[in-house]
C-alpha cells in the first residue's frame, strides 16, 4: 500500500504493516525523513508532483496519507488510475477546506461554533461585532498545529489579519473564514475508525491539552467525563464519519462548553483529521489496537480490531523540542528512571518547539501516570528530573 506523506504518522504506520506482512511504500520529502529511516521503499517526491505520486502507486491496492495536503488533481490521476483513494477526494476536502467542512457540518445538524466565510476586513469586523466583539481568524487551507490561526479581540484588529484580509479580498491569499471565541472548559478528542463497507468503530473520548497552540499531552480516557457526553461525542464522530463518508481514521478535535441549565456539559466540533493523529498516539501503547494498525485494516476493508483500552487510564506526553542534539541520549536515564514508559522517537533533528517523539504511560492511578509521563518527556528534552532544570 503507498502513503503520501514521510513523517512521524507514516513511520509509526511501518510495526503494523510489518506485523500484518503489508509492504508499505511512501513518498518521502527527503531521504532522511522520520518515515524514510523505517520505511524501506521510501521514493522521495512531493504530493503536488502528479508522476511522482502515480510512480507511488504503480501497484498498490490503496493510498492514503499521513497528512491532508494533496491536490485534488492529483488524487483525481490516481482514480483513473483505478487505484482507490481512501479517504476519498470528496471526504477529503473536508479536512483540506475548514469553510468547506463548516458547510458540511452545519448541514448534518453537526453542532459547531457560530461562523461565517470572510471575505475582506469589513466581513470580520460586522461578524466580530455580532459574535460579542472577539471572533478567532482561519485561514480556509494549509493551517495546522496554530498556524494559520488568529483570535481578534475586541481592540484594533492586528496588522497580520488586516493584511490576511486584504490578501483574502484581492485574491492573492488564501480565503478566510470567522468562528466564535468559544469559552470551553476544555478541550476533548474522539477517534473513529470507519471502512468504505461502513464499518466503524470508537476510541475512548480523551482529553486533549494544548501549549501554544500544539498538543502537549493527552489523557485517556477523560478524566470526569459525563457519561451523557461521552456519548454525544461519539455520537458525533460517528455522524461525521458517515456523514462525509470517511474511510480510515477521522479525528474529531472537540471543545467541551458548558450544558444548559446546569445539564450535562455540550461538546462542539473545533476541527478534523482523516488520518491518524497526534491524539490517538496513545493507542500505540494503550489499546488493545492502535490507531495505526486501524487506519491500515480500514482502508483496505479489512476487519477491524478491537479498540478496548489496556489500563485504566494512559498519558501520552509529547516531546516538544530538546536542548540534546541526538535524544537517543537520553534513552540510558528515561529507561532506567520508569521501565514503565513506552518512549517513541522520531529520528527528527532538534528545533525549538518541534515534535519529536512522546512517551505513553499507563496505570491505574492517574496523578501516578501523568506525573511519570511528564517526567519522561522532561528528560528526552534534556531537563533534570531533580530541578527541572537543563542538563
Amino acid at each position: 500500500m503507498a502513503v503520501v506523506g514521510g513523517g512521524q504518522l507514516a513511520r509509526m504506520m511501518a510495526g503494523p504493516a510489518t506485523a500484518l506482512g503489508l509492504h508499505l511504500r511512501v513518498l518521502a520529502e527527503g531521504p532522511d525523513v522520520s518515515a524514510a529511516q523505517a520505511v524501506p521503499d521510501a521514493p522521495v517526491g512531493v504530493p503536488a508532483d502528479v508522476d511522482a505520486v502515480l510512480a507511488l502507486v504503480d501497484g498498490a491496492q490503496v493510498l492514503t496519507f499521513e497528512h491532508e495536503h494533496v491536490p485534488a488533481p492529483v488524487l483525481d490521476a490516481v482514480a483513473a488510475r483505478g487505484v482507490p483513494v481512501h479517504p476519498a477526494p470528496a471526504a477529503l476536502v473536508h479536512a483540506q477546506d475548514k469553510a468547506v467542512m463548516r458547510r458540511r457540518l452545519t448541514e448534518l445538524g453537526v453542532p459547531c461554533p457560530r461562523w461565517a466565510p470572510v471575505a475582506d476586513l469589513a466581513d470580520l469586523e460586522r461578524f466580530r461585532d455580532a459574535a460579542g466583539g472577539r471572533a478567532v481568524v482561519k485561514t480556509t487551507r494549509g493551517g495546522y498545529d496554530g498556524k494559520g490561526v488568529r483570535v481578534v479581540g475586541d481592540g484594533p484588529v492586528p496588522a497580520d489579519v488586516v493584511a490576511w484580509c486584504a490578501a483574502a479580498a484581492d485574491g492573492s491569499g488564501p480565503a478566510l473564514l470567522a468562528e466564535e471565541l468559544v469559552p470551553f472548559t476544555r478541550e476533548l478528542a474522539v477517534l473513529v475508525a470507519r471502512t468504505p463497507s461502513g464499518r466503524s468503530t470508537v476510541w475512548p473520548v480523551v482529553e486533549s491539552v494544548q501549549r501554544d497552540g500544539v498538543c502537549s499531552e493527552v489523557v485517556a480516557p477523560a478524566p470526569d467525563l459525563d457519561p451523557a457526553t461521552a456519548a454525544e461525542a461519539e455520537r458525533v464522530a460517528r455522524t461525521v464519519a458517515d456523514g462525509l463518508g470517511v474511510t480510515g481514521v477521522l479525528a474529531v478535535e472537540l471543545f467541551e462548553v458548558p450544558g444548559p441549565d446546569g445539564g450535562a456539559p455540550r461538546v462542539l466540533v473545533n476541527e478534523l483529521a482523516m488520518r491518524p493523529h497526534n491524539s490517538g498516539h496513545w493507542t500505540i501503547d494503550g489499546a488493545v489496537t492502535s490507531q495505526f494498525e486501524q487506519h491500515l485494516r480500514a482502508v483496505l476493508d479489512l476487519p477491524l480490531g478491537d479498540v478496548a483500552p489496556v489500563a485504566r487510564w494512559t498519558v501520552m506526553a509529547n516531546v516538544l523540542g530538546s536542548t540534546l542534539d541526538d535524544l537517543t541520549e537520553a534513552l540510558p536515564a528515561v529507561l532506567g528512571a520508569d521501565p514503565g514508559a513506552r518512549v517513541h522517537l522520531y529520528g527528527k533533528a532538534v528545533r525549538p518547539g518541534r515534535k519529536l517523539g512522546h512517551v505513553n504511560v499507563s496505570g491505574d492511578d492517574l496523578e501516578d501516570v501523568r506525573t511519570r509521563a511528564r517526567a519522561a518527556a522532561a528528560v528526552l528534552r534534556g531537563e533534570r528530573p531533580d530541578d527541572g532544570g537543563t542538563a
